[in-house]
C-alpha cells in the first residue's frame, strides 16, 4: 500500500561562498529528494536549497553538514521553513513549462501530456527535478553546443551529470552509449529513472565517481566529447585531467559558469593545451566548448566547421 503524501514539505537553505557550493549541495542532497543553488549577486553568496519532509533524515543531514564544513571549511548556519505539499509542486509544475531548446531538443515536464514534437528529441523530466536547480541557462547552452558538436563522437562521458539530461540528450541525438558520473547518490539514483522513463536507460551507464579519480573514466578514456556542467572553480581545478582524459581531436562542453568567470576558465584549459571553439550565452551563463588538438578535421551536426 503506498503511502500517503506529506501534507507539508520543509525547505532548508544555507548561503555559502561559491567554493563551498558543490560541499554543501552534496550535503543537503543527502536528506532531501530535490536540491538546487542559486547566486545572489549582489551579495556573493550561493543559496543552496533543498526540500524534504518535514522530520525525517535529520540524523544523516546532520552527518552531511558536519562533513561539509569540515571540507570547505564553511559553518553555515541551516535556515528552516515550511510549505504545503500541493502547493509546492504546484508552483514547480507552473515554473517548468515545456522548453524548446536550439533546433533539435525540447524539454518537457512529466506534469504534461507525453507529445512528438517533429525535428525534435523530446526529453522528459520530472518538475521536480527542475526545482531551484539555478542550471538553467547553463543547461541550455550545452544542448546547444551538442548541436554542432562532431558527428557521432564514440566515446562520451557527462561528469557532473545531476538530474541526467545532457546524458540522454547526448545518447538521443548521437545513438551512442554515455557514461554519467556523478558525486552525489541521489543523482545518481535520479538519472538512472530518467533514463529508463524516457527509454534511453540501455545507452545511460551511470555510476558514483568523484570526478577523475574513478577507475572506470581512467579505463574508458579517452573520450571523444566530455560534458561537465558543473561550477567554474571545479572546473578549473579539473582542467589537467581533462586534458589527459579527452581524445585529440575531442570536445568539452563546459558549463555552470557566469560570463564574468569565462577568463578565468578559459585561461585554465589553455594552459592544458585545449583551444577555444566558441562560447555560447543564456543570460548570465556562459558554455565554453574547447577542442583537443590532433585528430582529422571535423565538422558539425549541422555540416558547419
Amino acid at each position: 500500500m503506498k503511502a500517503a503524501p506529506a501534507a507539508e514539505l520543509e525547505t532548508i537553505a544555507v548561503e555559502v561562498p561559491e567554493a563551498a557550493v558543490p560541499a554543501y549541495e552534496a550535503a543537503l542532497a543527502a536528506a532531501c529528494g530535490v536540491v538546487g543553488f542559486f547566486q545572489d549577486e549582489a551579495r556573493g553568496v550561493w543559496r543552496v536549497e533543498g526540500v524534504k519532509a518535514p522530520g525525517e533524515m535529520e540524523a544523516e543531514l546532520a552527518l552531511a553538514l558536519a562533513l561539509a564544513a569540515a571540507a570547505s571549511s564553511v559553518t553555515a548556519p541551516l535556515a528552516r521553513g515550511r510549505t504545503p505539499a500541493g502547493g509546492w509542486l504546484a508552483r514547480t509544475s507552473a515554473a517548468f513549462p515545456e522548453q524548446r531548446i536550439g533546433r533539435r531538443f525540447a524539454i518537457r515536464g512529466t506534469h504534461l501530456p507525453p507529445a512528438r514534437i517533429p525535428g525534435r528529441i523530446v526529453l522528459a523530466l520530472d518538475a521536480g527535478v527542475a526545482f531551484g536547480s539555478g542550471e538553467h541557462g547553463s543547461t541550455r547552452g550545452c544542448l546547444r553546443a551538442l548541436e554542432r558538436v562532431p558527428v557521432r563522437p564514440q566515446r562520451i562521458l557527462d561528469l557532473g551529470t545531476g538530474s541526467g539530461v545532457l546524458a540522454m540528450a547526448a545518447a538521443a541525438l548521437f545513438h551512442r552509449t554515455v557514461r554519467a558520473t556523478d558525486i552525489d547518490p541521489w543523482s545518481v539514483r535520479v538519472t538512472r529513472q530518467n533514463a529508463a522513463a524516457n527509454r534511453l536507460g540501455s545507452r545511460i551507464r551511470v555510476h558514483r565517481a568523484d570526478g577523475w579519480h574513478d577507475r572506470v573514466l581512467a579505463r574508458e578514456s579517452p573520450y571523444d566529447l566530455v560534458l561537465a556542467n558543473i561550477l567554474a572553480r571545479p572546473l578549473c581545478a579539473m582542467a589537467r585531467d581533462l586534458a589527459l582524459h579527452l581524445a585529440p581531436g575531442g570536445t568539452a562542453i563546459l558549463a555552470g559558469l557566469l560570463a564574468r568567470q569565462v577568463r578565468m576558465v578559459l585561461a585554465a584549459h589553455r594552459r592544458q593545451g585545449l583551444v577555444l571553439q566558441r562560447v555560447l550565452a543564456e543570460g548570465e551563463w556562459a558554455t565554453l566548448v574547447l577542442r583537443r588538438r590532433g585528430g582529422p578535421p571535423v565538422r558539425a551536426a549541422d555540416g558547419r566547421p
